[in-house]
């Protein structure tokens, strides 16, 4: 049992680190999208106006992405129980890195005032530390797991085949030299 609660707490702990994976790979393509956009002047504007609002406002224009995205997820989960498994998973992957790369992005222009909300830091603190627990958690099994594949690396497969080769030469027995019963 204690094994299956530990395999759990590992599966939980991938799942938050490959949220935290999306969102650092996700933050700077969508800062290079809005970059490359010639929208110079309303994303400076954007940027002004975000800088002015109150610390409560800035978390109702962090979480705008994700409620705008619930559409999409909706949809998403429409096409599933229809049966549209493709479509369904275009949808769903879609919106997924949407909102994420479109919260991250906000959320790197409103940083500053959200953490002046108490509870805002407490909860961003929270997950710094869980993301430090997950490591500690993932890290010696994905050494452990690198290490066993490390063995079939291209690199080491010809001496794997040769012992494995050498090995299978001792175990038969050549047909020339065996006698009829």
């Amino acid at each position: 049992m204690r094994r299956l609660i530990r395999w759990f707490w590992i599966t939980v702990a991938l799942a938050f680190l490959f949220e935290a994976w999306l969102w650092d790979r996700l933050e700077p393509i969508t800062a290079a999208i809005v970059a490359h956009l010639p929208l110079e002047r309303v994303k400076h504007r954007i940027a002004n106006w975000v800088e002015r609002l109150s610390p409560a406002l800035s978390l109702v224009v962090f979480a705008l992405p994700v409620g705008l995205l619930v559409p999409f997820k909706l949809a998403g989960l429409w096409l599933l129980a229809r049966g549209y498994w493709s479509g369904a998973a275009g949808t769903l992957i879609f919106a997924k890195m949407v909102g994420l790369g479109s919260t991250a992005f906000v959320f790197d222009a409103a940083r500053d005032k959200l953490l002046q909300l108490v509870w805002f830091r407490a909860l961003h603190d929270q997950l710094i530390a869980w993301r430090a627990w997950s490591h500690a958690l993932v890290d010696p099994v994905v050494r452990e797991i690198k290490a066993n594949l490390a063995l079939f690396a291209p690199r080491r497969a010809g001496r794997a085949v040769r012992l494995m080769l050498r090995i299978r030469r001792r175990v038969r027995t050549p047909v020339s030299s065996a006698k009829p019963g």
